[in-house]
């Protein structure tokens, strides 16, 4: 008995108190991951703001085109009605008048929407990042340096005593749980892949379908499946006059305009040899 009570007594000690609380924290939230009261999408170590829900990824209903709101179509946001929204079912199918496309498999997307092109919500900036300790979810970078941090603090509390020494426990449980974290959270990141998000880009030189009744040099939409699977709903538009570009029939994406935001489109048949 008296081995447990020095161990508590050493572990309600200054400073292994500050991190047996936080230790706490972090077992319960585990415990409740592993008993799937919580799904695990967390952020990556220092990348970005962090979004804990797996829908503020780029998935199934990307919204590429002209907007400027939550989803890219060509409006400015909203779920509407009036020709400025489309609410599609898989993949954001956009209404032959409508300007704008929202997936019903929830993507987001760029220019204001939750992942903005070359902004993945994993993989940029941020403090844990700038302390070599990216690459790996917030939450195995802060569980890590939690349990480090307890470990060497309760250590020192139990070989030490007296404020000055007990400060200088704690600076050490600090450094040493920074540099035990960032030794494990290197080969731990081969485990969490970057997720690359869908960008514009990735859409030119693909084959999409056309969802509208026509395509014109002002007004078209069509569907195009991403490198990753999923499909999206983009504005289209063609250089010239093309009666050939109706409902159902295929096109090839050959340039994105920056100013009009909307994608060029060529008739093709992929059924045709080349040449």
């Amino acid at each position: 008995m008296a081995g447990t009570g020095d161990f508590f007594a050493a572990a309600l000690a200054f400073p292994t108190a500050l991190f047996s609380f936080a230790l706490v924290v972090v077992v319960g939230y585990w415990l409740l991951m592993l008993l799937g009261g919580l799904g695990f999408h967390a952020p990556h170590a220092g990348h970005g703001s962090g979004h804990l829900d797996a829908g503020h990824h780029l998935g199934a209903g990307h919204h590429l085109g002209a907007g400027h709101g939550g989803h890219l179509g060509a409006g400015h946001g909203g779920h509407g009605g009036g020709g400025h929204a489309a609410h599609g079912g898989n993949g954001g199918h956009a209404a032959p008048g409508g300007s704008a496309a929202h997936g019903g498999n929830g993507g987001s997307g760029e220019r204001g929407g939750h992942d903005g092109e070359g902004r993945g919500a994993h993989h940029h900036g941020g403090v844990l990042g700038a302390l070599g300790l990216g690459g790996v979810p917030v939450t195995v970078a802060v569980s890590l340096l939690v349990a480090l941090a307890w470990f060497v603090s309760l250590a020192g509390t139990v070989l030490t005593s007296g404020a000055p020494a007990r400060g200088g426990v704690f600076a050490v449980a600090l450094v040493a749980s920074w540099a035990g974290t960032r030794l494990l959270v290197r080969p731990l990141s081969r485990l969490f892949p970057e997720d690359r998000p869908v960008t514009r880009g990735d859409f030119v030189g693909r084959v999409c379908v056309v969802r509208t009744g026509r395509v014109t040099t002002g007004f078209g939409q069509a569907e195009v499946t991403a490198w990753d699977g999923s499909t999206a709903t983009v504005q289209v538009r063609t250089l010239g006059d093309e009666p050939g570009l109706t409902a159902g029939r295929t096109a090839l994406i050959f340039d994105y305009d920056t100013d009009g935001e909307h994608f060029l489109v060529a008739p093709f048949d992929p059924d045709l040899p080349d040449g």
